[in-house]
């Protein structure tokens, strides 16, 4: 069975451990995972330490095999980590479909997200739930030690409702 829910204080060590085994694979060929591996613990401690009430935890049969937040509460998902183990068993999209309807009961009409622009598994999951890439931005990563690309996606999820008169307009 698989069931969402936000994420629970006394869990923040299991889900690094899950966000990291994600980064790695998400990572391979852009950044030598051997000698990132320790700063990228830490960072998802930390941000998992400060922003785990923000953090919807996705589980199958009972044990958290992913999750995701909107860090500033707003509709960026700032981060979306699905166990390797798991992937392409549509846990991500149900995750992805929970935080979306949690961006819209938020009052925002959009989603957003970002990602390095080699990542192609993770384009091609958004861009297959309807994200579109509306951006690509190169910057100078300090930890990497040369410059990244990122994308930007963007999806609407909410429908203005059009009244008036003419062609395309509801009465």
């Amino acid at each position: 069975m698989i069931f969402v829910r936000t994420a629970r204080e006394a869990e923040v060590a299991f889900l690094s451990a899950v966000g990291l085994r994600a980064w790695e694979q998400a990572v391979l060929g852009l950044a030598d995972v051997g000698r990132m591996r320790g700063v990228a613990e830490q960072a998802f401690l930390s941000f998992l330490r400060t922003h785990w009430s923000a953090t919807s935890v996705i589980e199958h049969d009972g044990t958290p095999v992913g999750w995701a937040a909107c860090e500033d509460r707003d509709g960026a998902i700032s981060d979306l980590w699905i166990d390797p183990g798991v992937q392409g068993a549509g846990i991500g999209s149900r995750l992805l479909e929970h935080m979306e309807a949690e961006i819209v009961r938020a009052g925002f009409d959009f989603a957003t997200t970002k990602t390095h622009a080699q990542n192609a598994r993770a384009i091609g999951f958004f861009k297959k739930h309807g994200y579109s890439v509306n951006w690509l931005s190169t910057t100078y990563s300090a930890k990497l030690d040369r410059d990244v690309e990122s994308v930007g996606l963007t999806k609407r999820l909410t429908v203005d409702e059009l009244t008036g008169y003419g062609p395309g307009m509801l009465v």
